[in-house]
């Protein structure tokens, strides 16, 4: 299996694992995509740019981010490996998107492009369920999620819980980038990290 083939097989059994569609239906949505790599560093999508593009990570990660009145930087997502980056609210009203999205390590993606992705939707009942499941997981499930840990569990069981989710995760993104991502200062994430090696 070539690099190529082994992209799409991950892409194929992340979507299946949203929704089981058909092999006819993912072929249909397999025609919109292509892949894209970038460097360390490099942004995907700049704020203030309107979103076009639902981005698959096959290898590599990405961080979401926005910067306040005052010049700080405020992480909102780390994307890893088989997750989804994506910013909807920007492309289904045509906005500008309040998030920077960058690479944090050199990146490979399926990129899925908003206009011709609604277009096979459209075309098909499969993928109009499909992306149905997608909007509820993502926006609905995972940041409901999101925000009962950040109510009813500690930091320490935050942290814990990412690095079950993401093992090495630790080793590979700069720790400010976690601290902002668990919603706590880097100051209380070295703290924690001292705690549980003692």
């Amino acid at each position: 299996m070539t690099e190529l083939e082994k992209y799409l097989a991950d892409f194929k059994e992340a979507v299946v694992n949203v929704y089981p569609i058909s092999d006819k239906a993912f072929n249909l949505l397999a025609e919109t995509v292509y892949i894209q790599q970038f460097k360390k560093n490099e942004v995907l999508l700049r704020e203030g740019h309107v979103a076009n593009d639902i981005f698959f990570v096959c290898k590599g990660a990405l961080n979401s981010y926005f910067i306040d009145e005052k010049g700080a930087i405020w992480n909102k997502w780390i994307y890893l490996e088989r997750d989804f980056a994506s910013t909807r609210f920007s492309a289904i009203i045509k906005t500008p998107n309040e998030f920077t999205l960058q690479a944090i390590e050199n990146t490979t993606v399926v990129c899925l492009p908003y206009h011709q992705t609604r277009k096979a939707i459209n075309q098909n009942d499969e993928l109009k369920n499909l992306y149905i499941a997608y909007l509820e997981k993502k926006w609905i499930v995972i940041n409901e999620e999101r925000e009962i840990s950040l109510l009813t569990e500690s930091a320490t069981a935050r942290y814990l819980k990412l690095l079950q989710a993401h093992p090495g995760i630790e080793n590979r993104i700069p720790l400010q980038y976690i601290a902002s991502h668990l919603s706590i200062t880097p100051t209380q994430l070295s703290r924690i990290r001292k705690e549980l090696t003692r």
